[in-house]
């Protein structure tokens, strides 16, 4: 690798390449993925940075795009597979039956009120209905906000606040490990603490608990289905820097940052990562993971699949029940070839029966693709050998909608590295930052803050809703005498131009002036042969200014069920990162512990950890 970051000639490299020194010939080719109503009249407006405009002038429509340009080639395929082990329900739609169910969905909409540009709150389960009301929101022109099934009351509240929703819709409840959690009490409370009211709740009954209906606000939605059974609602074409909707991300403020999306950009950004990334062909079929209140939901189970003509499953269920095979059954079922889970969720894997991986037909997975958190390298390992596929890790965050760093099987077989998301994807122009002084550091293996030079490429958020001065100030702002987007990532590339991430910026433990990563210290504990999964934070020390602290769950715990055990056990995991770190990187606690607090997208929340040892309430912790 060259000193100003090029990656050694390739055939992704001229790919790459033209991304970043010709834009707009690069993305207007791109453009020609999805269908237009109107064509742009202009790829790339950035006379006011760091706000982009992409496509403009253009008119489309997001639900087009993914429902209704299959109609005449594919109407009889399988387009969403509905799977909950929650509730034994297993259903297959067409893409002919998802486009009927998505325009009595809209129909419905219509009939409360729901216009072009209002907001639609959707706080609902991993079903099928949730994935009606978000393509119904984007076939009319709504705004969806998809919040999390089962919040808090708090924090749905100034989600609600902060959208003004005209409508939200909700169901009876949810059902997480055979534990239902009912929503409408959560729901009822959570308007209640909002200042703003929404006109209008539309719940679906699953069935699963009763609940009292609010008389003037409350709606049915089978009652409303069955009245607009027969429902012909057109696409409502917008422009290409309409809002498609608001993703909200944890703040550390109490406050949570909307993360507003586009639509021309964003359907752009997803088809072309459909086929450059993913290598994804019409007609087969996709599994992500992952849940839709978080951005691979809406970008990986919804948008970007359907888009691409493939059939998506919508899993409601752990990845353990009823038994940890139960993913390689519906792999083997569906004949999955595309996977996309996070790396939590693999390491639960590893604690099964390992009979489970060569019990089922994997034959038709091409690749398994991993992102959410860093994947360290022993899971990586461990799954690689174990399913024989591709394990590819991928970097990105809900700010960008899709992929920053990965390998773009699509365009070029570029090899992976264990510990490595890959290199820089197309449109990203990535550099590495020192945090004091704002110099570009551009020498292999120089640690620094990973930040993307603006603009940013189609996708991506467009600002926070309703507050560009926040956007500005959070994105743009950190990195000293630069206007860059910083990830608030460390990262080191090496000679290849493989990005290595080292943890959160402000993940960062400082010890008697030494300043640590906790990734790096996970890394070290987490080669202990009796470690499944560890997280470690900076704790307030009166001495040192902060100490780490490790939470470790432990493999096997048969041996560790006294406290001179658990002692024993503590001392073999600091002896470890005595010898791969130094003491000066030595946690002052190890506690075995039997989970760890963790969102419902599988992100580590290493500040309520923190927080509860300093006694500190950690604030908003729901994404």
């Amino acid at each position: 690798m060259t000193k100003n970051g090029d990656f050694p000639v390739n055939k992704y490299t001229h790919f790459y390449q033209q991304s970043l020194n010709q834009p707009e010939e690069f993305w207007r080719e791109q453009s020609l993925l999805i269908d237009w109503k109107t064509s742009p009249s202009e790829i790339l407006n950035y006379q006011n940075p760091p706000f982009a405009k992409w496509f403009a002038g253009g008119t489309t429509n997001l639900c087009h795009n993914a429902v209704d340009r299959h109609l005449p080639a594919q109407a009889n395929s399988p387009a969403l597979i509905f799977v909950s082990t929650e509730t034994d329900v297993e259903k297959v739609y067409t893409f002919g039956e998802l486009s009927q169910e998505v325009q009595r969905m809209a129909a419905i909409l219509q009939t409360l009120c729901v216009n072009k540009g209002d907001r639609v709150l959707i706080y609902m389960p991993m079903i099928a209905e949730a994935a009606f009301a978000m393509l119904a929101c984007a076939r009319i022109g709504a705004i969806h906000s998809v919040v999390f099934g089962g919040f808090a009351s708090h924090s749905l509240a100034t989600r609600i606040d902060d959208a003004t929703p005209r409508l939200i819709i909700s169901a009876d409840a949810g059902s997480r490990g055979g534990k239902l959690v009912p929503y409408k009490p959560l729901l009822d409370e959570d308007i209640s603490l909002s200042h703003h009211q929404p006109d209008a709740v539309l719940m679906v009954n699953r069935g699963l608990v009763a609940y009292s209906a609010h008389a003037e606000r409350d709606h049915d939605y089978q009652g409303l289905r069955q009245t607009h059974i027969d429902a012909k609602v057109d696409c409502v074409w917008v422009d290409s820097t309409h809002p498609s909707y608001t993703l909200y991300t944890s703040g550390t403020t109490g406050k949570p940052k909307g993360v507003q999306r586009d639509t021309g950009g964003y359907a752009v950004a997803l088809a072309a990562s459909m086929k450059h990334i993913f290598n994804a062909k019409a007609g087969e079929t996709y599994f992500s993971t992952s849940d839709i209140g978080w951005v691979v939901g809406h970008s990986y189970i919804i948008y970007g699949p359907l888009m691409a003509g493939m059939a998506t499953i919508m899993y409601e269920g752990l990845p353990i029940r009823p038994d940890g095979g139960i993913w390689w059954k519906l792999v083997e079922k569906y004949k999955v070839n595309i996977m996309f889970s996070a790396p939590t969720a693999v390491r639960v894997l590893k604690k099964q029966d390992p009979a489970f991986l060569s019990k089922y037909d994997l034959s038709s997975l091409r690749a398994l693709y991993l992102a959410g958190e860093p994947l360290d390298e022993p899971t990586a390992q461990w799954i690689s050998s174990s399913l024989g596929k591709p394990i590819i890790d991928n970097y990105w965050q809900t700010e960008t909608g899709w992929p920053v760093l990965t390998v773009p099987h699509g365009v070029e077989n570029l090899p992976t590295k264990f510990g490595s998301p890959g290199v820089p994807m197309y449109g990203y122009n990535i550099k590495l930052f020192d945090e004091n002084t704002g110099e570009e550091l551009v020498e292999p293996h120089q640690k620094g803050v990973v930040a993307i030079e603006g603009p940013l490429p189609p996708g991506c958020m467009q600002t926070v809703w309703q507050d560009d001065a926040r956007f500005v100030k959070t994105y743009w702002t950190s990195v000293p005498g630069k206007q860059v987007y910083s990830t608030f990532d460390w990262g080191i590339r090496d000679e290849d131009g493989y990005y290595f991430i080292l943890g959160r910026t402000d993940d960062v433990i400082n010890v008697a002036g030494h300043r640590l990563g906790t990734r790096e210290i996970e890394e070290s504990i987490s080669s202990h042969p009796n470690v499944s999964e560890v997280a470690v934070v900076g704790v307030a020390d009166a001495l040192k200014g902060q100490v780490a602290m490790g939470f470790v769950i432990a493999r096997d715990t048969s041996e560790l069920q006294t406290a001179a055990s658990k002692l024993s056990f503590e001392g073999e995991v600091m002896k470890l990162v005595d010898s791969q770190l130094g003491a000066v990187a030595r946690p002052s606690r190890i506690f075995v512990v039997s989970a760890l607090p963790k969102t419902r997208s599988g992100k580590l929340l290493r500040r309520a950890l923190q927080a509860v040892c300093e006694n500190r309430d950690p604030g908003d912790l729901t994404t």
